[in-house]
């Protein structure tokens, strides 16, 4: 009973499938790879963005980083959720790739940041001139570390607010696949039509072995970014298992599947865990992370049977009344069963 996070769920298939085959024979490297030629033309065809440039990283880390060092200088900020992964979960790597640039951190239910608190970050942004940092870019994590998700609308009126004062944007979409099948809209309607100017597009939490790619819909910074990539080490030489999964991915829409069968599990879940006495959700189940509260003696029977996942926050105790709900974070993957799901809120009812 695994929910610590979709990390730690299995490589699909098709994509172990496709990385024996991309071990036949040779292959130019540094991403010169004819599979590679393939990822670039279907990622285009499904963003139905023709000239944006698309490369492949190994981590959601490098591919955040990487992206937001080509839209900010180091004595710049980069406005975020307190809660985005940027912030909370790589250890100062945005601000290392950056060269320096700071993160405004705002607050917002539910992981996601509110426009007015936006507009007012923005405008105290560079007040006191030369001393402060100046404004930067702007980041959406989307589904949301609190597992709910920006619509097309919402994402838009962010974006218009940050542009109208020059700002770019970027998304972490190490979930976007989650997001995009609750929503039910098109990738484009999700990101360049709503104002993103660079994704970052995840795989690795959603059936990949370790690979995401960064879609820069401005190709001016494709170069830039091609440099920043190779001089951060994030250049892969054997390149072609990485796109071999990427390619894997995108045929006959195996990462919409992949997605989708995460976040019906997330909302079984939910459904079951709602079904005991004093439980209640701590934010909308909006993708594939069910963020819940239960009585204490129902976690304990859970974790001496070994099941894995995470208290939320961190810091609440085993020990105490049986009957008071403490809260916690479970994270369901694209294999996470029925029967999986069903032994596990027998344990805790």
């Amino acid at each position: 009973m695994f929910f610590a996070s979709d990390n730690g769920g299995p490589a699909a298939p098709e994509v172990i499938e496709a990385i024996a085959r991309a071990n036949e024979g040779v292959a130019m490297p540094y991403g010169a790879d004819p599979i590679m030629d393939r990822v670039r033309d279907k990622i285009r065809e499904v963003f139905e963005a023709p000239d944006a440039a698309v490369y492949l990283v190994a981590t959601g880390t490098a591919a955040n980083s990487i992206g937001l060092a080509c839209l900010v200088q180091p004595w710049q900020t980069v406005y975020c959720h307190r809660h985005a992964h940027i912030e909370a979960d790589e250890c100062g790597a945005p601000e290392f790739y950056t060269g320096g640039s700071k993160l405004t951190l705002i607050d917002g239910e539910d992981g996601k940041i509110p426009p007015e608190v936006l507009r007012k970050a923005i405008s105290e942004t560079g007040a006191v001139g030369v001393h402060g940092v100046q404004k930067g870019a702007l980041s959406l994590t989307n589904a949301t570390e609190s597992g709910t998700v920006y619509t097309p609308a919402e994402v838009s009126a962010l974006t218009t607010i940050a542009k109208a004062d020059g700002i770019p944007c970027h998304m972490d979409g190490a979930r976007f696949a989650n997001a995009l099948v609750r929503l039910g809209c098109t990738p484009a309607e999700l990101t360049w039509k709503a104002g993103i100017d660079i994704l970052s597009f995840g795989g690795t939490k959603n059936g990949l072995l370790g690979v995401e790619a960064v879609i820069l819909f401005d190709p001016d910074l494709a170069w830039e970014f091609e440099l920043r990539r190779k001089r951060g080490g994030h250049l892969f030489s054997k390149h072609r298992f990485l796109s071999a999964q990427m390619e894997a991915y995108l045929t006959d829409d195996l990462w919409l599947e992949l997605a989708r069968k995460a976040n019906n599990a997330a909302d079984r879940l939910a459904k079951g865990i709602l079904e005991l006495p004093s439980a209640s959700l701590t934010h909308p189940v909006e993708a594939n992370a069910v963020f819940a509260s239960w009585a204490r003696k129902g976690h304990r029977k859970a974790q001496e049977q070994d099941a894995k996942y995470y208290h939320w926050p961190f810091d609440q105790s085993l020990e105490g009344p049986d009957d008071e709900p403490i809260s916690a974070r479970l994270v369901c993957n694209w294999a996470t069963s029925n029967d999986e799901i069903d032994r596990f809120l027998a344990l805790i009812s």
